[in-house]
C-alpha cells in the first residue's frame, strides 16, 4: 500500500527522532526518480548518476538539521542534487583534461550504455546537450526535459529569472547550430 505524500507531515517526522528514519526513506522514495533523471540528463552515464544521487542522498541525511522548511522539500533536494552534479563534472572535466587519453565521448559513452535506447538524433541531442556549458546545459534540461517553470528553477538554483531565460536562449542557439553544422 503506498502511502500518500504530505509534505509538511514528512517535515514535521523529519525532526521528531523516533520518526526520522522512516520519514527520511520516505523522501528518498518520493524523491529518487526525479532527482536521478536530473542528474543523469547532466553526467550522461547511469552508473554516475547512481553514485551522485546516493551523495545527494548522504549529504541530505548529513545536513537533515539544517533543513528548516523556508523552501519546499524538492527545492532544497534538488539544489543539493545540483551542487553535488557539478562538482562531479567540474571533478571529471579535471580528471579528463589531466588524463585527455582517458577522455571518451559522450556519443561512444551513450553508445555503450545498456540503458540508452535512443535514435541516432536522440544521440546527437545528448551530445550537443552535452557541449554546452554546465550552466546552460542545466537550466536547459530543467526548461526542456523537466518542463520547470523559471520561478522554481530561480528559487532552486538562485538565479534571477532573467538570466535563467537568457541562459535558456543561449543553449536552445547552441543546440541548434550544433544540428545545422551535423546535416
Amino acid at each position: 500500500m503506498k502511502v500518500e505524500w504530505n509534505e509538511d507531515e514528512v517535515v514535521a517526522a523529519l525532526h521528531d527522532s523516533s520518526t526520522r528514519e522512516r520519514a527520511f526513506t520516505r523522501i528518498v522514495d518520493h524523491y529518487k526518480e526525479r532527482l536521478y533523471w536530473q542528474i543523469r540528463r547532466m553526467v550522461v552515464s547511469h552508473d554516475d548518476a547512481d553514485d551522485v544521487l546516493q551523495n545527494v542522498f548522504l549529504k541530505a541525511w548529513a545536513a537533515i538539521d539544517n533543513f528548516r522548511g523556508e523552501a519546499k522539500l524538492s527545492t532544497w533536494l534538488f539544489r543539493i542534487a545540483n551542487n553535488e552534479t557539478l562538482n562531479f563534472l567540474e571533478r571529471k572535466r579535471q580528471a579528463i583534461s589531466i588524463d585527455d587519453e582517458g577522455a571518451v565521448s559522450v556519443a561512444a559513452r551513450l553508445e555503450s550504455d545498456p540503458y540508452f535506447d535512443g535514435d541516432e538524433t536522440a544521440r546527437q541531442l545528448q551530445e550537443a546537450i552535452a557541449e554546452l556549458p554546465a550552466k546552460q546545459r542545466q537550466v536547459f534540461l530543467l526548461k526542456y526535459f523537466d518542463e520547470m517553470k523559471y520561478e522554481e528553477m530561480s528559487s532552486m538554483l538562485g538565479t534571477s529569472v532573467g538570466a535563467l531565460k537568457a541562459s535558456y536562449h543561449h543553449a536552445v542557439k547552441k543546440i541548434s547550430d550544433f544540428f545545422t553544422a551535423h546535416d
